[in-house]
């Protein structure tokens, strides 16, 4: 058979060969564009990246200015930050703008939550440009300053804090500690609402001593009591897991370090020792005796009238307001006799022209000898005529009821504070028994802010049970207390540790923090305050890139 060859299909490999040829070339053309857009998009978001940075260290750094004003001065700023700065080949500029007059609210945020504050608000903005390109960013955030009154927590201490109750103890309120919290009982400790520390939450104790099995718990968001309790073992920072554990176990409302809980601080202005605030006012801004309009120094007493300082002893004394008494009686925790000033607080209130008009008294007496000092003591205080402050350099010490009818705001402030019963008998104070010195029924409402011994390798410090101080056999009767404790410093005058001997016996402790204090209209006079800084309503408000990008 003769084969037919076609001629036309001489050359269709090159054709076909073209053709992919072609194709490829499409197929890398279209390639290279869609690269050249990716590198496009990715340099605008590179640049628009360089801006935000830019843009958001503007903020930090007004804030930062703010802050510093605020820590410096305890005031808000005169001038107000504003700026411009070269980040990371980046301009930016910043500015802050005063929201106006501070407000009294309620936090709304974090561990802080339902606290009335004080609220001093700014506005910052800050605008970051990248001349490549032109990417511009535009940002705001609000800046705040919150003054919160101390005696809004049902315990706050100032340095390491320790509870360790023998018998059943229930605390009611907030719960914060600047620096380590530990936490033990003998039977049970209930915590009912936030437990923070700027240091770790441990269980067990300090220093010296045995630790306790009784169960430690607290209040979970849903309300529930949950334990510390962890199997065999317990739940605190020493956990590898604690981090997670504890806020799947509590809701948050167990903080410290690990969570990035931090110091809250009383603001002061010329020191950073709070004990200034009840030290004498020579040389010391922070001190209460500028804040009080009567006034005990070295057992001449002062008030204020007119803006003046007058000399009102003789009249005082005359009324029977004030009394004073070298070796009145003798403290057996520091084994030192008590040169004691008495305050009369009915014979105040029934003789009013030496009320304090703003209800604040401040006391300072120069300490004597090694084995004598100077104390104010309190007497006839079951009813206050008005809202009280009292303030002392000096150990404090109360004598029977204090505040328990037609209840008050009051506080007492002092180096150490000592409860004595209406059974207390000078007489008796030095002898070596305690037996001899029977408590009766005490009722107090009133908070105070003190200091302590601090736990050491030899003594404990008494934890937080024993950080109002007693000095008689109390075995069977009720210390009833009402208020907000708070324990800021070491003790400075009196430093007799706890337990060194044996002087008392403790009270049946029937404490709770008082929920009035909630009502910012019903707190002590001139409060003290810890300062906060918050920033809230961050917002990118503008991004802008060059055209045809």
């Amino acid at each position: 058979m003769k084969r037919h060859v076609l001629r036309t299909e001489n050359g269709i490999a090159a054709l076909v060969a073209l053709i992919m040829i072609g194709m490829l070339t499409l197929i890398g053309l279209a390639a290279l564009t869609t690269s050249d857009d990716e590198v496009a998009i990715s340099g605008n978001q590179l640049q628009e990246t360089r801006a935000f940075y830019a843009a958001e260290a503007g903020l930090e750094k007004a804030a930062a200015a703010l802050q510093v004003e605020f820590e410096t001065t305890g005031a808000p700023p005169t001038t107000l930050p504003v700026g411009t700065e070269e980040v990371n080949n980046c301009s930016v500029s910043y500015s802050a703008v005063d929201d106006g007059p501070a407000v009294v609210d309620v936090l709304t945020t974090g561990t802080l939550a339902g606290l009335h504050a004080l609220i001093k608000s700014f506005t910052i903005t800050s605008t970051g440009e990248n001349p490549t390109d032109a990417a511009r960013v535009v940002m705001s955030q609000s800046f705040e300053t919150a003054l919160i009154p101390l005696f809004q927590f049902a315990v706050f201490y100032g340095n390491d804090l320790e509870i360790a109750p023998g018998p059943a103890m229930s605390l009611i309120g907030r719960v914060h500690s600047n620096g380590n919290m530990w936490l033990q009982s003998g039977v049970s400790l209930r915590m009912d609402s936030y437990v923070t520390a700027s240091g770790d939450i441990l269980h067990g104790r300090k220093g010296p001593g045995g630790v306790s099995t009784g169960d430690v718990l607290i209040k979970n968001a849903a309300g529930t009591y949950v334990s510390m309790k962890d199997g065999s073992e317990w739940l605190d920072a020493n956990d590898t897991n604690w981090y997670d554990a504890s806020v799947s176990r509590w809701n948050g409302r167990v903080q410290d370090q690990a969570h990035g809980m931090t110091e809250l601080n009383v603001p002061l202005t010329g020191s950073s020792d709070p004990h200034k605030l009840i030290e004498p006012a020579t040389s010391n801004p922070d001190s209460y005796e500028n804040k009080a309009t009567l006034k005990i120094i070295n057992g001449v007493a002062y008030q204020k009238i007119a803006g003046l300082w007058t000399d009102v002893t003789a009249g005082m004394q005359a009324a029977g307001i004030i009394s004073y008494s070298a070796d009145k009686f003798t403290d057996k925790r520091e084994n030192k006799k008590v040169d004691a000033t008495e305050l009369d607080i009915q014979a105040l209130y029934n003789n009013p022209a030496f009320v304090p008009s703003n209800g604040v008294i401040y006391f300072s007496d120069d300490i004597a000898s090694a084995s004598e000092w100077p104390a104010l003591r309190i007497k006839n205080g079951s009813e206050l005529g008005d809202a009280l402050t009292i303030a002392s350099a000096n150990p404090v010490y109360t004598l029977g009821n204090f505040n328990s009818v037609n209840k008050k705001p009051a506080s007492i402030m002092a180096d150490a504070l000592t409860y004595l019963s209406g059974a207390w008998n000078d007489a008796r104070s030095a002898d070596v028994n305690y037996t001899t010195r029977i408590a009766t029924a005490t009722t107090v409402n009133c908070s105070y802010l003190t200091g302590n011994v601090e736990t050491d390798a030899t003594y404990y410090s008494g934890g937080f049970e024993n950080l109002p101080r007693f000095l008689e056999d109390w075995k069977g009767k009720n210390f009833t207390w009402s208020g907000s404790a708070i324990n800021l410093w070491a003790s400075v005058q009196a430093i007799g540790p706890w337990g060194a001997t044996a002087y008392y016996r403790p009270p049946n402790r029937v404490w709770s923090y008082d929920t009035d204090l909630d009502d910012p209209n019903k707190l002590p006079p001139e409060t003290p305050v810890v300062r906060v800084f918050q920033r809230s309503g961050w917002k990118q408000d503008y991004v802008s890139l060059a055209a045809g990008n």
